[in-house]
């Protein structure tokens, strides 16, 4: 599959803080690239490098299919997490003032349907709720008919409907052959949306791929997990970590290792078992819970 985006040895750095340290990926044609990680971890400077809006200490962003001579900003639309609206304006009447400054009044009406905004159109920006809003900025943000779409952490704040809502949304766009690429520290969020991530910690990138080949890689079958106060001495497991108050044992045979368990006198209380996810993956790479 093309690659609409290389980045080679990618750093930032602000006084004595690596806010992007030393990073490379690409992002293929058609993909949803995800930038995964903890407030602070460098996903947004990165995305500032990658929208020419920031400038790189080193390394390089190379576009394969975008002319070098013609600005970067015709071909991508950009969602920032925070985006002022002008005042005192309908939700119509900016789609038509964003659209007539790019020439492309023509898609008003399909991305008004495309973003579900026909029930707002008449209302004031400033009354909008989270979920409309981000509808609205997503709907700009595709007003000039862009190759490669960013968001970032575009459903932060919202409530669990609205979340779901746009990442439908999303899904939506990427149908039109779009190219996204979404940064969020919600793990579920990545799962849902993303075919490929890269999770970013402390500035650098610790681990890439598709979210189901990592976990994958990193997991052998279920987690058993159950709280330390139920053990009074160490368990025989081969791969068993320690976070916080609980114990965490990944297990492939969970009916034999509930009994070893048992045969060990160990209480079942409080024991929880799942199917690792995106969060666990973060948990075992880094060592600490997701930085709110």
């Amino acid at each position: 599959m093309t690659d609409v985006l290389t980045v080679n040895n990618l750093s930032k750095h602000y006084g004595d803080l690596k806010a992007v340290n030393d990073i490379s990926f690409t992002v293929k044609k058609g993909h949803c690239f995800g930038l995964l990680g903890p407030n602070g971890a460098g996903k947004t400077t990165t995305l500032e490098i990658l929208e020419g809006i920031n400038s790189a200490d080193s390394g390089d962003v190379h576009y394969p299919l975008i002319d070098p001579k013609q600005s970067l900003q015709q071909h991508i639309g950009i969602q920032f997490q925070n985006t002022a609206l002008q005042d005192f304006i309908r939700v119509k009447e900016t789609l038509v003032m964003f659209a007539d400054l790019y020439g492309s009044r023509r898609l008003v009406d399909e991305l008004i349907e495309l973003c579900s905004l026909q029930e707002f159109l008449d209302r004031d920006c400033k009354k909008l709720s989270g979920g409309q809003r981000q509808r609205l900025l997503l709907a700009l943000a595709l007003i000039h008919d862009p190759d490669i779409v960013f968001l970032d952490e575009p459903t932060t704040g919202l409530d669990p409907q609205s979340r779901r809502n746009f990442w439908q949304l999303v899904k939506d766009i990427k149908a039109r052959g779009k190219t996204l690429v979404l940064t969020t520290h919600y793990m579920d969020e990545a799962h849902q949306l993303c075919d490929d991530i890269a999770i970013m910690d402390h500035g650098k990138i610790i681990e890439q791929g598709s979210p189901e080949s990592l976990l994958q890689k990193h997991f052998s079958g279920a987690l058993i997990r159950i709280p330390k106060a139920n053990i009074a001495s160490p368990l025989p497991f081969e791969q068993i970590r320690e976070y916080g108050d609980t114990l965490e044992i990944n297990s492939s045979h969970i009916d034999q290792d509930l009994k070893r368990l048992i045969d060990l006198n160990v209480s079942l209380e409080g024991l929880y078992i799942h199917n690792p996810n995106l969060d666990d993956l973060f948990l075992k790479l880094t060592g600490h819970e997701l930085r709110a």
